[in-house]
């Protein structure tokens, strides 16, 4: 595994739950910005639990480019923080939602086969690791 690997996963474990900012292009050309909190897999793969049909889903289906934000936000602590360039994808594949299902989501959903439950898939290519105090960066590239 390469260094700039291992910080961003450092960055990740150190910031649970991970909260992130995701930002899409909605279908009329502007950037929308939410909260998510997505789970991270040991290939850097990110999947966010979703409603089927939230704008997210349409920004996604219109235009798959996506960045996310996420890290230290401490300022008394200063750590790392992500800036991270992904594609995204959306999936209402049963065996993913299964697996991704965890009893936190039954605040929003009936369980892991209500259609109204989607995921998304979010697959960096290229993320930077900045730290709070400098202006130096890591980059890791897919």
């Amino acid at each position: 595994m390469s260094e700039v690997k291992q910080k961003v996963l450092d960055v990740i474990a150190a910031n649970q739950p991970l909260v992130a900012a995701l930002a899409t292009v909605g279908e009329d050309g502007r950037p929308r910005v939410r909260y998510v909190v997505p789970h991270v897999a040991d290939d850097l793969t990110m999947t966010v639990a979703t409603w089927r049909e939230s704008r997210k889903v349409a920004d996604v289906g219109a235009h798959p480019e996506v960045h996310l934000t996420c890290g230290s936000t401490n300022m008394e602590a200063p750590g790392n923080y992500l800036q991270i360039e992904a594609r995204a994808e959306v999936s209402t594949n049963a065996d993913k939602k299964r697996a991704h299902w965890s009893d936190g989501l039954s605040s929003y959903f009936a369980g892991p086969e209500d259609p109204n439950y989607a995921l998304l898939i979010i697959t960096p290519y290229r993320i930077t690791v900045h730290g709070m105090t400098t202006m130096e960066a890591d980059v890791w590239e897919a």
